[in-house]
């Protein structure tokens, strides 16, 4: 509703009126693009690396496929794992195949379930 306002005040000649109104609104829609939908987006992608450089032998995991597993080894590329999805059973994975939420749900779960 104040959006209704303001443009109804930019044309009727008074808030924002002038040389440099387009300039300032197209500023201020920039600027509100990069706090709602880059910055989080950045954000996520920054948590999820970390996440995915972190992981050890034994860590629990969800692939984005839904595959749960246990990591046995990190390859020595630095892209790829080795994971046991059922004792004697190996699948060679993409880092980048790992879901973080799914992760994270799965081993909060885990620990309300031994607490």
């Amino acid at each position: 509703m104040q959006s209704f306002y303001l443009l109804e005040a930019a044309a009727s000649g008074g808030f924002l009126s002038g040389p440099y109104s387009t300039f300032i609104l197209t500023l201020l829609i920039i600027l509100t693009m990069w706090l709602f939908l880059l910055r989080p987006q950045a954000k996520r992608a920054k948590s999820q690396k970390s996440f995915v450089d972190n992981l050890a032998k034994g860590d629990k995991i969800v692939t984005i496929a839904g595959i749960h597993g246990i990591v046995n080894k990190v390859n020595e590329d630095g892209t790829t794992l080795q994971i046991e999805t059922s004792p004697g059973s190996y699948l060679r994975i993409e880092k980048s195949a790992i879901s973080l939420d799914w992760t994270t749900a799965l081993n909060k779960s885990a620990d309300t379930e031994k607490k």
